[in-house]
């Protein structure tokens, strides 16, 4: 059976007879068939650590929506987890450390996860997905990038502010760069294990990239992305080139610095011109996005005419992915986002 998908294609911005679509968080809340398996799962994180049913809601937006790439069902917190923090996922509130990290001390009583055991499950659906898959789409891993996971270790979960981990930016930043070394040594092993578990493709998402200045950016998260980039393996056990997709999130302000981590796709959110992002990135890589997730509450037909435009302005060059410019959100009518896809894999506006 071929391997030549549609999104590998792109991604290596090679000719394709239309363009792929995915969403990012495409197996998620606004799929009423997610919520019946999230509920025999009984919370989110046994959810992530059920390989069965992570395989479940993985394959659910290829089987349902039509989507032209399966991405893993799990959560980039499960790193952290891994190494040694409390997790917990509390109902309307979101990811939660009880224990943040405060000091360099914390930073030296992080473990050093091996991805088969510590991690084991995520392996374990990987390799299941694939065989149910059957090579119908390809299957991407992911990961966070060493920045956003250590906000959530810092921080303790989400934040408005991010004042904790600044401070510690500021004050403590030899703590703070132990803590995204020990991270980055850990979402490296995470991600070649995922390359040997099936993942035919990497997205790493830095959700929190661009909540810093430029300086503190290229020092803080980018230099750790360019890290990983270097060093996960670019193609998969039988010999097929693996591409490296890198997001982050309110980065478009630095899109020749991303391009230039040697990644495949550079994913753009959804405030970047898609014109003005071809001119800087210059065909050094493929483009993925990056149409507005709210735009899925207008009707159908506006959203096939929103979507006709950002194809027309990502223009006629190879290696453009449709998706959105985050992940969907979980009120989007089902029928929405059927309108997306399918306006998305049209010829209109290519």
């Amino acid at each position: 059976m071929t391997t030549d998908h549609l999104f590998l294609r792109a991604c290596f911005r090679r000719p394709v007879p239309r363009r792929p679509v995915w969403m990012m968080r495409q197996a998620g809340r606004y799929l009423p068939e997610y919520r019946a398996t999230r509920a025999k799962a009984g919370n989110f994180l046994n959810l992530c650590k059920n390989p069965e049913l992570a395989c479940e809601v993985t394959l659910q937006p290829i089987d349902l929506m039509g989507v032209d790439a399966a991405i893993l069902f799990s959560d980039i917190l499960v790193i952290p987890e891994a190494m040694g923090m409390e997790l917990r996922f509390l109902e309307g509130e979101g990811p939660s450390f009880p224990a943040p990290i405060t000091s360099a001390a914390d930073v030296r009583r992080l473990g050093d996860p091996d991805p088969e055991v510590e991690l084991g499950y995520v392996m374990d659906a990987l390799r299941l997905i694939r065989k149910e898959l059957d090579n119908r789409v390809p299957l991407i891993g992911f990961t966070g990038a060493p920045w956003t996971l250590a906000t959530y270790m810092v921080e303790g979960g989400g934040s408005k502010n991010f004042a904790l981990i600044k401070r510690m930016l500021y004050a403590e930043p030899e703590t703070l760069h132990q803590l995204l070394e020990k991270t980055t040594q850990a979402v490296i092993r995470y991600l070649t294990a995922q390359v040997a578990a099936g993942a035919q493709a990497l997205q790493i998402f830095d959700t929190w990239g661009g909540v810093l200045s430029k300086p503190d950016f290229l020092e803080f998260s980018l230099r750790y992305i360019h890290r990983i980039v270097e060093a996960v393996p670019r193609q998969t056990p039988t010999g097929e080139k693996l591409p490296v997709i890198v997001f982050v999130k309110g980065g478009g302000q630095w899109l020749d610095e991303i391009t230039a981590t040697g990644c495949d796709v550079v994913g753009l959110d959804w405030t970047v011109d898609p014109a003005q992002a071809r001119k800087i990135i210059g065909g050094r890589t493929a483009v993925q996005g990056n149409l507005d997730p709210t735009t899925l509450y207008a009707p159908p037909a506006v959203i096939e005419q929103r979507v006709a435009a950002m194809l027309r302005a990502f223009g006629d060059a190879p290696g453009h992915i449709v998706n959105l410019g985050h992940g969907i959100l979980p009120d989007i009518p089902v029928e929405h986002a059927r309108a997306f896809i399918r306006a998305g894999q049209a010829e209109v506006g290519k």
